[in-house]
């Protein structure tokens, strides 16, 4: 059976010319053994090259349309060498990765694009939980105000490249065994772009662009976390010739707290209780981001216990609601006693029965290493 060319690029029967041109382009681009190191690649892509020979040479498609294969005949894909008709070699894989042929690519634009910044903002936890608005001073490339990104000095005008006449690539013949191949590269006197400056900018220099130190204010959203990045659109660097600035990346660093830590939306803290405290109860002011709060200790309350403040952490970024305040209870016990208190740490242990704590597997309970090791 014919191989079905038309299948092979992705299209239907009839498609046009530019449909065919469109879709070997992105093929090859994907396929080429440059580009794509997959061995399944390189197989794939002479294929999609032997369709497009096919489907772009008039008389092989009309075979390809009237059901039968051009290259049948023994021609192959290669008879017609690298200046035959349809797929060139050269110039078609040249069309695939730069968008045209050897002869109709044609000079590139002095403008282009611009790339992205990145720069570092440290910030409290207080600014981080509640938000906050900061001037940065960002040194990035901005627009020439001299010559508005031209390029050139007031009053003059690029003028037509006289090494490639514009067309802003130069072309070479090679000669191989397989006949004559044209190699083009890019212009070296005007880089591809098919005109020169004369006369550059005094101030940038040709480049439309120069080095600028600005201050640009940046407002942070509650609830951003360390490492998190906010993006300003428009405020990178300026691109050669004037181009379109790329983006600012502001890179949130979250400095340490004296008494609180961060797990996400979530604070945690730890309070220290004296033993009598501890085993009696009291209340406790607790100095939260939100201001005094006043925390219940109840009787008994041991050390590792956790008491939760509910939505006194941070603001969920991407959600409603606050996440909550861990408070994280040590008990202290006193090192140091005087005889008093001694006395009275003594009666008070007699009175409960733990002035001779029982041994592990004691009768009527297991003890306190059993407790601990269990």
């Amino acid at each position: 059976m014919a191989t079905d060319y038309y299948g092979v690029l992705g299209l239907a029967r009839g498609a046009s010319d530019s449909d065919i041109k469109k879709a070997y382009r992105r093929l090859a681009r994907d396929l080429h053994p440059d580009v794509n190191p997959d061995p399944g690649a390189k197989e794939r892509f002479q294929e999609v090259s032997r369709a497009y020979q096919a489907l772009t040479d008039p008389e092989k498609r009309r075979i390809v349309d009237l059901g039968g294969d051009p290259f049948d005949n023994g021609a192959g894909a290669g008879a017609g060498g690298f200046s035959g008709a349809g797929f060139g070699g050269l110039g078609d894989i040249m069309d695939a990765f730069f968008g045209g042929g050897a002869t109709t690519r044609g000079p590139r634009s002095r403008v282009r694009a611009g790339g992205d910044a990145l720069i570092r903002l440290d910030l409290d936890l207080d600014e981080t939980v509640f938000g906050t608005t900061k001037d940065i001073t960002v040194d990035t490339a901005v627009l020439c105000d001299a010559c508005t990104g031209a390029g050139t000095a007031p009053g003059t005008h690029p003028t037509t490249c006289t090494t490639c006449s514009g067309r802003g690539e130069v072309q070479s013949v090679q000669r191989s065994f397989l006949g004559q191949v044209v190699a083009s590269r890019p212009c070296p006197t005007c880089a591809g772009t098919g005109q020169v400056i004369p006369e550059p900018c005094p101030k940038c220099g040709g480049d439309g662009r120069v080095r600028a130190r600005r201050t640009i204010p940046v407002k942070v959203p509650a609830g951003v976390e360390d490492g998190m990045r906010i993006r300003l659109t428009g405020h990178g660097e300026v691109g050669p010739g004037g181009g379109p600035a790329g983006d600012l990346y502001v890179e949130i660093a979250e400095r340490p707290h004296d008494v609180f830590t961060r797990d996400g939306e979530d604070l945690h803290c730890r309070v220290t209780l004296p033993m009598t405290a501890a085993a009696l109860g009291t209340t406790l002011t607790l100095e939260t981001l939100d201001g005094r709060e006043e925390v219940d200790i109840r009787p008994g309350t041991q050390s590792g216990s956790v008491l939760t403040l509910r939505a006194k952490g941070a603001p969920r970024l991407r959600a409603t609601g606050r996440g909550n305040l861990m408070v994280h209870v040590e008990v202290e016990t006193p090192t140091r006693l005087d005889a008093e208190q001694e006395k009275l740490l003594r009666e008070l242990a007699s009175l409960r029965g733990e002035d001779r704590p029982a041994a592990a597997g004691a009768e009527g309970h297991g003890g306190l290493f059993s407790r601990l090791f269990k």
